[in-house]
């Protein structure tokens, strides 16, 4: 008989100590991860904006209110919240205690602020900036040498106290500013700051003798006190008779003019009134200008990408009451060299800003821009976005810019607005025309017409408009 055999299975291997350490190793490794990431998932999802992220969520401590208004005071003004289901363009905070490190050394860094721009000197009795001729403004856009001496507003003095004065000089660091003329608008806190920030970043609002009496009359401040404050702002009063006869070109002054009202600043924002700072300064300062090693940081503007849109837009929304000084001045930028918004002139994505928030860095390039844009405005208009191509274009050297997604723009700050109001002669739904027909017996038939194109009944904007629509290079939009 023969012998039965039995086959023999093949034994498992088993694992080396080595090979089960590494093995746990990478199982803790990938749950940590999978942990951290439903973690930071969760805290996005439930963020109140899902444009902001922050490398924490508990590093950006967040304070009380800085100030308790009456209620009285704003009442006439509204929030425009804005609803994004998505957001496209997301804006990275880095961890709040390294970053306000790096701006530190960076303000103390005075060799990243070189070289220094240099301004003329002089008094004109005129105006306050001087008011050149086109071609004396356009002689100093190539600054290719460093010893000339730029334009750049004080021809007059800036009748400010010397508390102000002084405590403008002493402002060495980070310099928030804004600006109310005739009382137009409110004071409005700024939310989000970091637990260092108040100590280290200075906040000036700068008004006139009509807004002073507002403050005053709601009791927020004394009209017989030296130097006035309101929360985290530091009140400047303004003689505004001894400037512009124009509120809002009184306010071109603080807005493009920062850095030589605050000389020993190194980086400043300036935020319209309109607008409430929702977002610590720093971290817009560091994500928006240092990380992206740029000049200045700006809005796009949500619906405009060329200067003739927005001329037009002037003209027609009455946002300038002299359309035939539009007229001129953009026929002396057209015959100066401003052409359209095509690919060719990327980096920039577009020509029009929300120049409503502007975030700086006090270098040469900077500098230069925000001189020779306040010369624009001096000579025609306070309107900034007509100028705001112009220069940037002109201008050499090339300034280097952030213009930022509008959605990142209603994230960072809350617009308020005055209440709504229209005449019968405007519409959001277009344009019209109104037939009145009268018969012999004294019947009457009326009928209305509504274009679906945009119309007017000015003359002065009609000759705007046909003028932005002859075809030349600098018209074609």
């Amino acid at each position: 008989m023969g012998k039965a055999t039995s086959s023999s299975s093949t034994a498992t291997p088993t694992p080396t100590p080595s090979a089960l350490f590494f093995r746990c190793k990478l199982l803790c490794f990938s749950l940590l991860y999978l942990l951290t990431t439903l973690f930071l998932a969760l805290y996005h999802y439930l963020s109140p904006t899902q444009c902001l992220f922050r490398s924490s969520p508990f590093d950006h401590p967040l304070q009380t209110p800085l100030f308790t208004y009456p209620s009285s005071y704003g009442e006439h003004k509204y929030a425009l919240t804005t609803h994004r289901s998505v957001c496209n363009s997301s804006i990275f905070f880095s961890d709040y205690r390294r970053l306000f490190k790096e701006i530190q050394e960076l303000c103390r860094n005075s060799s990243a602020f070189t070289p220094v721009l240099r301004y003329m000197q002089g008094k004109n009795s005129g105006s306050f900036g001087a008011n050149f001729s086109t071609q004396k403004r356009i002689s100093y856009f190539d600054h290719s040498n460093d010893n000339v001496e730029v334009p750049c507003g004080f021809f007059k003095e800036f009748p400010i106290t010397t508390y102000d004065r002084i405590a403008m000089e002493n402002c060495s660091g980070v310099v928030v500013v804004s600006a109310i003329f005739n009382n137009h608008d409110k004071i409005r806190q700024p939310r989000g700051l970091g637990s260092k920030t108040l100590d280290t970043v200075c906040f000036f609002m700068f008004v006139d003798e009509a807004t002073l009496k507002g403050l005053d009359y709601h009791q927020l401040i004394s009209t017989k006190s030296d130097e006035y404050r309101i929360g985290a702002w530091r009140i400047v009063k303004i003689s505004s008779n001894e400037f512009y006869e124009n509120p809002a070109m009184n306010g071109v002054i603080p807005k493009y003019l920062v850095h030589r009202l605050f000389p020993n600043s190194k980086f400043s924002i300036w935020i319209d009134a309109k607008l409430q700072l929702t977002a610590d300064p720093l971290l817009l300062i560091h994500s928006l200008v240092v990380s992206e090693n740029v000049d200045m940081a700006i809005s796009r503007h949500p619906f405009f990408i060329h200067t003739m849109e927005e001329a037009m837009a002037t003209a027609r929304w009455k946002k300038w009451w002299d359309v035939e000084s539009l007229q001129t001045q953009m026929e002396t930028y057209c015959e100066n060299g401003l052409q359209p918004w095509t690919s060719n002139k990327l980096p920039y994505p577009s020509d029009v800003p929300d120049s409503a928030l502007i975030i700086r860095k006090h270098g040469l390039r900077s500098n230069l821009f925000s001189c020779l844009v306040f010369n624009e405005l001096e000579a025609f208009n306070p309107r900034d976005q007509l100028a705001f191509a112009y220069v940037r274009d002109g201008m050499s050297p090339k300034l280097k810019l952030n213009m930022f997604d509008v959605e990142v723009f209603e994230q960072v700050a809350m617009e308020y607005r005055h209440s709504l109001k229209t005449n019968r002669a405007t519409s959001l739904k277009g344009s019209g025309a109104g037939l009145l027909l009268i018969d012999l017996e004294g019947a009457k038939l009326q009928y209305c017409l509504r274009f679906n194109f945009k119309a007017t009944n000015n003359k002065a904007e009609y000759e705007l408009d046909r003028y932005l629509h002859k075809g030349r290079p600098c018209e074609k939009i």
